[in-house]
């Protein structure tokens, strides 16, 4: 008999690193660890957001700092690691939730447009994994690491998402590589990969109008759970990658998709 399963899950007092907290996975993130009782660095480029989830998870009580830089070199992400530790001495948690989607078909494509969905969904967050994996083994005590794939890293999609559909891949791989590259030093690496879910760029497809129902209803048919995802599907998923309850888990690509890709 287990006699407290849920200590498991337990994060209390953990550091959390959300990059991209602004975003719709970030801000679930930065809630999901605030309600937690972690302290929290939120980082972004857009510091009025900013400013709005930490008010909103301070007012719960929770320790946060906002760091108002994009990963977008090697030297912000060396600076986002610093400015962390130096406010909270280490880092046992990071979710890289940043990312952007340009959609296009293939010959209307423009080469920037292609390097710079991968540039940001694929190498930012590859530089934040390195910096902060650089942290963690100085801390000697293991870590999590969570990165943001999605669905469309296993299937593709017919409306001009070749960048969007190569970066998730890509995600995979570094999930996969980093997880067996880590996996005997407490690391975990490990993925969540969502359908879509409600987010400022598709609240259009959940309105009450003739042209979101008809794509909304397309759509649903290839989810078994027949709706789309809620941000609170990503909580606990998110927990469990961020907490002791996952320490066998690394290099996994955790899908929370309703079942889409099973089918």
């Amino acid at each position: 008999m287990i006699d407290n399963p849920y200590s498991s899950f337990d994060i209390k007092g953990k550091v959390a690193l959300v990059v991209g907290a602004t975003g719709a996975f970030g801000s679930v993130a930065a809630k999901t660890f605030a309600g937690a009782g972690c302290k929290v660095a939120l980082t972004g480029g857009n510091k009025k957001e900013l400013e709005k989830v930490s008010n909103e998870i301070s007012s719960s009580g929770c320790e946060n700092i906002i760091i108002n830089v994009r990963p977008s070199s090697e030297k912000d992400c060396e600076f986002i690691v610093r400015e962390t530790v130096n406010n909270y001495q280490r880092i046992d948690i990071l979710v890289v939730a940043s990312g952007i989607n340009k959609v296009s078909k293939v010959e209307d494509m423009a080469l920037e447009t292609f390097t710079t969905v991968m540039d940001v969904n694929v190498t930012q967050s590859w530089l934040m994994a390195r910096e902060v994996t650089k942290q963690m083994k100085v801390q000697g005590d293991g870590g999590k690491i969570v990165l943001v794939s999605s669905a469309r890293g296993l299937l593709g999609h017919p409306a001009g998402y070749t960048a969007y559909c190569a970066s998730k891949s890509a995600i995979d791989g570094i999930t996969k590589a980093l997880g067996c590259e880590l996996g005997n030093t407490g690391i975990t690496v490990n993925a969540i990969a969502p359908t879509v879910f409600r987010s400022p760029l598709t609240s259009w497809m959940f309105e009450d109008k003739p042209e979101s129902e008809k794509v909304r209803s397309g759509f649903i048919t290839r989810v078994p759970k027949g709706r789309l995802g809620e941000p609170e599907d990503l909580v606990g998923p998110l927990l469990f990658l961020s907490s002791k309850a996952s320490d066998f888990y690394t290099g996994h690509i955790l899908y929370a998709d309703g079942g889409y890709t099973a089918g």
